[in-house]
């Protein structure tokens, strides 16, 4: 077991290439090129937003607000978009940033300042969110025929083979491995994951760091915003509902542990394009939808029991210096 466990992402591969190749027996086109990346693309917006969550989980926290800042967000600059089509779409992604960093920044606040459980916190702006998304547009939709074409199409343009909103989980997951494994900051996440005590000793403000986690996932969750506006073409209140907890689960099959501190970007990749491999092969083979939650949940089940039997050694050791001083 504890072989396995030092190789979770090998495994995890190899069940995303079993699975693709027990679908592909039964129909034949499902391992096309064109079709696994038209599964890698709808996979893009499950992968970006299960890093940001990966962020705050490393730290023992969790934001179970993102789907809501989502549709949030997306709403705002939905509604922006078709007051004044001539915004450009760039501004447009810069704003959604900043929104979605500002709610993150909200949640973070309260558990930093205010010492709330994380828990609590973003079950209530969960709530929250979700209800502004209402108060602000009258309980109204916002569809294409009142979104301008370029924000419609700027996500969907192809760029060196690829769709555009391919290119943006490539360089969202490119950042996220430099913050992670190059900068104290990542370094601080996995720190107050493994021993937040000794963290403080070491010189890591642990509010603070938890506080930068919720703006990450809040900016990731706000930029997501905008892309699943443009790329669904409906704007409402059930945007993305019930979504934080498939995110949740592309990190734990992904190896990043609830209890925090282990965690890596490879393997939160793999995690979301598992589950995306996992929904878009299910339908090809006739099963029912009810079948595909419990599959989805066993295979959740099945990486809680892995991480949980995994060594705590996985976690990255940046404290044994100061602890054993």
């Amino acid at each position: 077991m504890n072989r396995l466990m030092k190789h979770r992402e090998v495994w995890l591969a190899l069940a995303i290439v079993l699975v693709v190749v027990l679908v592909t027996l039964r129909f034949s086109r499902f391992a096309q090129p064109t079709n696994l990346l038209t599964i890698f693309n709808d996979t893009s917006i499950l992968m970006m937003l299960a890093l940001g969550q990966m962020a705050v989980i490393l730290t023992r926290s969790i934001d179970l607000s993102m789907a809501s800042n989502l549709a949030l967000t997306g709403m705002i600059v939905a509604m922006l978009n078709a007051a004044f089509p001539g915004v450009p779409i760039p501004a447009l992604m810069a704003l959604s940033v900043l929104i979605g960093a500002g709610l993150g920044a909200f949640n973070g606040v309260l558990v930093w300042k205010l010492d709330i459980p994380p828990i609590v916190v973003t079950l209530g702006t969960l709530t929250i969110f979700r209800g502004m998304v209402f108060v602000i547009s009258g309980g109204a939709w916002v569809n294409a025929a009142q979104m301008s074409p370029d924000f419609i199409a700027f996500q969907r343009a192809v760029f060196l083979g690829l769709p555009v909103l391919s290119w943006f989980a490539i360089v969202v997951a490119a950042l996220f491995y430099v913050l992670m494994t190059r900068t104290p900051l990542g370094r601080a996440f996995y720190a107050i994951g493994v021993n937040p005590t000794a963290s403080v000793y070491t010189g890591i403000n642990v509010g603070r760091t938890k506080f930068m986690a919720f703006v990450i996932s809040g900016a990731v969750a706000g930029l997501c915003g905008y892309l699943w506006i443009s790329r669904y073409v409906i704007a409402s209140t059930e945007v993305a509902g019930g979504y934080e907890l498939t995110i949740i689960a592309a990190c734990v099959i992904g190896g990043v542990s609830i209890a925090g501190g282990i965690g890596s970007v490879g393997g939160v990749l793999l995690g979301a394009i598992f589950l995306g491999v996992i929904n878009n092969a299910l339908p090809v083979i006739n099963i029912s939808p009810f079948w595909q939650m419990a599959i989805s949940g066993t295979a959740i089940l099945l990486a809680v029991v892995l991480n949980a039997r995994g060594e705590r050694s996985k976690g990255r050791i940046i404290l044994k210096t100061a602890e054993t001083a």
